[in-house]
């Protein structure tokens, strides 16, 4: 049903798929850039129903009761369970995320690094510390509104030097447009 709708969607507006997505990769961490609109969601959730890759998105374990659980969960939502740890405190979301990659054969995470829609000069850094903590690699989903364009994009594998990795992630992110450019990677 998801993936019917999915096409729906992509045939409506005119959107295309640009599949890069190594059929051999069981587990990574997925940054959907630019970031820039509520419209995101849904044209990255139909890309990767289309495209067959299993991405799940965390939110609080809290939420996810109900129906709105099972709505969320539907979509790809997994329930974060921020438990207490050797020392009695809780385990942060970065902790928490880099455990569920390492106990799973297989998960792909989606995060936003930008953390907003808005204009972010500085991306937050969890997603690398969870690829790196976890050893996965880093994989760059984007949304091309001038293009229509949603695709894959290079996969980095952390090496520890982060300000450069990141920095060669925003260098591809420049290269797509945001549905809101003034807001997008600069």
């Amino acid at each position: 049903m998801m993936k019917f709708l999915s096409r729906l969607v992509f045939w409506i507006s005119g959107w295309s798929l640009n599949v890069g997505w190594p059929k051999d990769l069981k587990k990574a961490v997925l940054i959907a850039i630019p970031h820039t609109s509520n419209w995101d969601i849904l044209y990255a959730r139909a890309a990767f129903f289309l495209m067959d890759i299993p991405v799940k998105f965390t939110i609080k374990k809290e939420v996810m009761v109900g129906p709105l659980g099972w709505l969320l969960k539907g979509l790809g939502g997994i329930a974060i369970d921020r438990q207490r740890i050797p020392g009695g405190r809780k385990q942060t979301y970065t902790e928490a995320m880099t455990r569920m990659l390492k106990e799973s054969d297989e998960l792909v995470i989606m995060v936003t690094p930008e953390g907003t829609r808005g204009y972010a000069p500085k991306w937050k850094t969890g997603f690398y510390h969870i690829a790196l903590g976890a050893n996965v690699p880093v994989v760059i989903g984007y949304l091309d509104y001038k293009k229509k364009e949603a695709g894959i994009g290079p996969i980095i594998y952390p090496d520890g030097n982060m300000d450069a990795q990141i920095e060669e992630m925003k260098a591809f992110g420049r290269t797509v447009t945001g549905k809101h450019p003034e807001k997008g990677i600069r």
